[in-house]
């Protein structure tokens, strides 16, 4: 599974070597810092800054990582860039296609907690992180922290691409009681679903536990009931668990 990071959903890549699939992103990153990000708007940009701001924006993958975070990160020769100047890099890369924000959810709940509005980051596909952070497969392998934020990023890729084509948008949830859902599946006719996003079955449990908190704080005297609560894992088999909750791995998605 975790070539599917590297070598991306690109369709040069389908049916490529492994080596070939992992270069098609490694080229495409390269032709962003070189070119694309200066000719999208004709402003010139620094590629050193450039490089920094995609490997920033790899690292945060699937967070709501700040604008003064990635300035941070981005900082040259002890001079961080400006936040118009930070602002125009990410402006560049939405015209490009490269990152498309993942927006907050803002349903009408029971209680009063209070909802975050950050949006989470992710590269349209998540091949474009990994070859920012110049790792490979079996580096993947060794920091399971950002494999997991990667697999996130995928599952949402593939959420996108399935949703848009039933009319619908892919938002997430976090409230400051720290409850959370990595995706909900919000159609414009008002249905909707809720989605965790787990590596391990290990985790399906407490995701599970987290989606339940979440249907029963929504009010559906204003909303509609979820057509569904879901937990995506990297591996298993599909069932529906006896709360009702279903467990899906990514490979099922494409059924």
């Amino acid at each position: 599974m975790h070539l599917l990071y590297v070598g991306g959903g690109w369709p040069a890549s389908i049916g490529m070597e492994n080596k070939i699939a992992l270069k098609q992103a490694t080229n495409y990153y390269e032709a962003i810092v070189d070119n694309d990000l200066s000719e999208v708007d004709g402003i010139l940009k620094d590629p050193i800054r450039v490089r920094k701001l995609l490997a920033s924006l790899a690292r945060n993958t699937a967070t709501t990582a700040t604008l003064v975070t990635i300035q941070n990160d981005v900082d040259v020769a002890d001079e961080r860039p400006a936040t118009n100047t930070i602002l125009t890099y990410l402006r560049g890369l939405e015209r490009l296609f490269v990152i498309e924000d993942q927006p907050a959810w803002s349903p009408e709940l029971r209680s009063r907690s209070r909802l975050r509005k950050a949006a989470k980051r992710h590269f349209v596909d998540p091949s474009i992180a990994v070859a920012a952070m110049k790792t490979n497969p079996d580096g993947l392998l060794k920091d399971m922290k950002t494999f997991g934020c990667l697999f996130e990023s995928m599952c949402i890729r593939d959420l996108r691409i399935y949703t848009q084509m039933l009319s619908g948008d892919i938002f997430h949830y976090r409230d400051n009681t720290n409850l959370e859902a990595d995706a909900i599946i919000a159609l414009h006719d008002g249905r909707w679903a809720a989605v965790e996003i787990k590596l391990g079955q290990r985790e399906v449990d407490k995701a599970a536990e987290n989606l339940l908190k979440l249907r029963d704080k929504i009010d559906t005297e204003k909303m509609k009931k979820p057509s569904f609560l879901m937990v995506i894992t990297g591996d298993g088999y599909a069932y529906q668990r006896k709360d009702g909750v279903y467990c899906i791995p990514i490979s099922c998605l494409k059924a």
